[in-house]
């Protein structure tokens, strides 16, 4: 957990804020999130969970590369695809399908033709299903998330050229 407050604010810590913090971790577990912020009243809050890049990577991957190799070598070499003018973000938080149900055909795939307002994938937040848009015409040339993930607000989903 993190808290950036200035001097007056953190002598207003109450246990109103120590119920927050807790109802927020609650949620993390809940949904399966790596982090929440939230900002009320001049108060800044996050609370995060740390997870180890180890944990996130594919199987196929950590059974090959030692521990130490698996938890450098994503960060030195993975470029920031939201900055990419192709990239489609996440307008929300929550969990990421690529078929409108389980078993159906993806809306996508890598190589897919899209046209503007085609859907790209959906995303599920507080039970309600989010249809994702294109914001471009386009050939798809990655997705980023994996079907079932958690994605967070701003993250980069899909890169149409």
């Amino acid at each position: 957990m993190a808290r950036q407050p200035d001097d007056k604010a953190a002598a207003k810590f109450s246990s109103e804020d120590s119920a927050l913090v807790r109802e927020l971790a609650l949620l993390l577990d809940e949904t399966s999130l790596t982090e929440i912020e939230i900002e009320r009243a001049g108060l800044r809050l996050r609370v995060a969970r740390n997870i180890s890049v180890a944990a996130t990577m594919p199987m196929a991957h950590a059974a090959h590369a030692p521990v130490g190799i698996a938890a450098a070598a994503p960060a030195a070499a993975a470029p920031d695809l939201s900055k990419h003018p192709g990239a489609v973000t996440s307008p929300m938080v929550g969990t990421a399908y690529w078929s409108p149900e389980p078993g159906a055909k993806p809306f996508i795939e890598v190589g897919s033709k899209v046209s503007v307002g085609q859907t790209l994938l959906i995303i599920e937040a507080m039970k309600t299903m989010n249809q994702i848009p294109s914001t471009r015409a386009g050939t798809v040339t990655q997705i980023l998330v994996e079907d079932g993930q958690p994605v967070e607000f701003g993250e980069p989903l899909v890169i149409i050229e």
